[in-house]
């Protein structure tokens, strides 16, 4: 039978269990420091109190006198006796160098030879020394008595050595009690720290963390979408390749303040926010993005994580279908005007009016034929021709006259492979719709509410807010001019609409700014954006008809597009 392999211990359980051993080790450690130190103490006390009481004795004048008589012991016994109990100590003996006792705590041993070793006492000198006597081992001090230079006699006092042991041990249970004191709050304190670190580590063990930080690691950097994490001072914590390049930070960026990365003010409201944001769509210099923030919270707030979309291909194409479905309703409404010239001129054959019925046919067709070779002409890149074509059919239809500059010219071949046609197309289309919508009100009469900027062909074109105008003009006229040379192209869009009001000159470039209601304003933002993306320029100025003139100068360079453009 197989039995399942046990789960190794969790890492909190590992480093709990290493603590504990480690604090025990050290109150023993210490405990036992403590207690060969009071052991030595105790005994060096000991030593030092025996020394004083036998010099004490040794050198007291009536001791002298007492050896000088016929029976020393009559008097020196009840004065080693009080000595003795005054100071506390096992012993005091008096002998004379011989070693035979005169004085002893058991009265019987008076007389008998003194056990020790008192050679150096003879010499002269105090020593010490740990014995086994008639008492018991014993730390005795043994100390001569002089008599005018004569040794006459010595002194030994001394301490057992079982009252020394008896001290230490009353110490040793303090000390005991102390080191279990210390035990108890060090595992404790060890406990509560492991069991937050247990919380933290979810219970597991070093294997796991090692194994979920490599899987972890491998996620961030497979994952398309950008990933941003910021701690609750707002501060990056974790930023991910994706992340870094939608954001165009460095890769030094973690550790920084979201609110110092220089983006744009909405998307650092956006990352800021304490709130949770789902699917808004931000412009940075260069892209567009969906950002969707969700704060983490466990009691307290701990940050926040963001997921960054890139949405730029995706509204490049939202565009051009706009502008197809744009080109498809221009050509429905071309086709029944058609049909309608059509029958008028069956209706003059059928009226026998052959000649009246072929000026007809002929003048629609020089009309039409006009503008398409103008643009043809004079416009060879495909692309922005059949955009000029497009939109000249959709501002016919709102009663609005396109025409080309005559100083337009692309010659085929100019533009160079690394500039975009979908770019081309976004910043052209956009700046048309803006311009058409501009005339055309102009021509109907304001609303009432003024416009800003556009969202671009087919999703709510809006023009910049125009100031009143003392005049409107007769017909609603915009004029496009494509011109590629001297090393960029330009392409300018004026129209003889109100113009734009100088006091929001350096908001309609801002996404999101209009007076026509939300969902609007990103028109001319993509054209910023999509010129700054291209090392190239947009500017804003009165046109010669009165109305707005933006002028975009783009870069036919290789290289030009990795400069930055700049708006005024």
């Amino acid at each position: 039978m197989q039995f399942p392999r046990a789960r190794p211990r969790s890492l909190a359980g590992q480093l709990f269990a290493m603590q504990v051993v480690l604090v025990a080790a050290v109150v023993a450690g210490c405990a036992f420091f403590a207690y060969a130190s009071g052991s030595a103490q105790a005994r060096e006390t000991a030593t030092r109190q025996a020394r004083a009481v036998a010099v004490s004795v040794a050198d007291s004048p009536s001791v002298r006198e007492a050896i000088r008589t016929p029976d020393p012991s009559a008097v020196l016994q009840p004065y080693a006796e009080a000595a003795r109990r005054d100071t506390g100590i096992a012993f005091v003996t008096i002998m004379d160098p011989h070693r035979v006792r005169w004085t002893h705590p058991d009265t019987d041993r008076i007389g008998e030879t003194f056990l020790g070793h008192t050679a150096q006492a003879l010499g002269g000198e105090t020593f010490s020394e740990t014995y086994t006597g008639t008492l018991g081992p014993s730390i005795r001090v043994v100390t001569p008595v002089r008599d005018g230079g004569r040794i006459v006699g010595l002194v030994s006092a001394g301490i057992t050595v079982e009252r020394v042991s008896s001290q230490v041990r009353a110490q040793l249970g303090a000390l005991g009690l102390a080191a279990g004191a210390a035990l108890a709050l060090g595992g404790i304190g060890t406990y509560v720290i492991n069991a937050r670190l247990r919380r933290h580590t979810h219970g597991m063990n070093a294997a796991e963390l090692s194994r979920l930080h490599d899987y972890h690691e491998a996620a961030l950097h497979a994952v398309r979408e950008g990933l941003l994490m910021l701690d609750g001072q707002r501060r990056i914590a974790l930023i991910n390749d994706a992340g870094r390049e939608l954001l165009g930070l460095a890769p030094g960026a973690v550790g920084r303040r979201a609110a110092e990365l220089d983006l744009p003010a909405p998307l650092t409201g956006a990352l800021l926010a304490s709130e949770e944001r789902v699917d808004e769509v931000h412009l940075t210099a260069d892209r567009v993005i969906v950002v969707n923030t969700r704060p983490v919270v466990g009691g307290e707030r701990r940050g926040t994580v963001v997921t960054l979309r890139d949405h730029t291909e995706l509204q490049a194409l939202s565009g051009e279908l706009d502008s197809e479905r744009g080109f498809t309703q221009a050509l429905r409404s071309q086709a029944h005007e058609a049909a309608n010239r059509l029958h008028t001129v069956v209706s003059l054959i059928e009226l026998d009016r052959a000649e009246e019925a072929v000026g007809f046919a002929t003048a629609e067709l020089e009309l039409a034929q006009t503008l398409t070779d103008r643009v043809v002409g004079a416009v060879a890149e495909p692309v922005l021709a059949a955009l000029l074509l497009g939109k000249a059919a959709q501002a016919n239809e709102r009663g609005v006259e396109l025409v080309l500059a005559d100083d337009s010219l692309i010659d085929d071949g100019v533009l160079p492979a690394s500039l975009p046609q979908r770019d081309l197309v976004t910043v052209l289309g956009n700046l048309i719709d803006n311009a058409v919508d501009a005339a055309s009100e102009a021509v109907a009469g304001p609303p009432g509410a003024a416009e800003g900027p556009g969202d671009g062909p087919g999703d709510g074109s809006v023009p910049a807010q125009r100031g009143p105008s003392p005049h409107r003009p007769a017909r609603a006229r915009v004029t496009v001019t494509a011109l590629a040379g001297d090393g960029e192209l330009l392409l300018r869009v004026a129209d003889n609409g109100t113009g734009v009001d100088p006091a929001d000159a350096a908001e309609v470039f801002r996404r999101g700014w209009s007076t026509n209601g939300a969902g609007r304003g990103i028109g001319l933002a993509l054209v910023q954006q999509a010129a700054h993306r291209n090392g190239g320029v947009v500017t804003l100025e009165r046109g010669p008809d009165g109305g707005a003139e933006f002028t975009v100068r783009l870069p036919l360079s290789e290289g030009g597009g990795a400069r930055k453009g700049r708006t005024t």
